[in-house]
């Protein structure tokens, strides 16, 4: 059974940093890109950052790049996102996802086949 499971959410004030988790069974994680997105209440969900299989390839929203960073450790089955310099508009529910398709298309949803439930960050002002 596929699973994808998220943790290290919470509650930080703003400037600090949080590191989130997503870990994979189920699935032969190292032939998997994977990606984090996010939803904001009343929004519609968006990229924020992926990695390719191996590693060697990344990207970022603009909105997070310079701030986050994405790893994965493929022994361990587990994808991270170090998220630091948190802003209240980081606030957010955030998702990991893995697919199969071609990293270029890393920024949309439909280009990944598993997703996590989801672990709420918060971010206070």
């Amino acid at each position: 059974q596929v699973q994808l499971v998220e943790s290290g959410g919470g509650l930080v004030q703003a400037g600090g940093s949080l590191r989130l988790s997503c870990t994979a069974t189920g699935f032969t994680f190292p032939g998997y890109n994977m990606a984090w997105f996010r939803q904001a209440p009343g929004k519609e969900r968006e990229f924020a950052a992926a990695i390719s299989w191996s590693g060697g390839t990344t990207g970022y929203a603009d909105s997070v790049k310079g701030r986050f960073t994405i790893y994965r450790d493929n022994a361990k089955y587990t994808v991270y996102l170090q998220m630091n310099s948190l802003q209240p508009e980081d606030t957010a529910v955030y998702y990991c996802a893995a697919g199969q398709s071609a990293i270029a298309t890393m920024i949309a949803p439909n280009a990944y086949d598993y997703w996590g439930q989801g672990t709420q960050v918060t971010v206070s002002s």
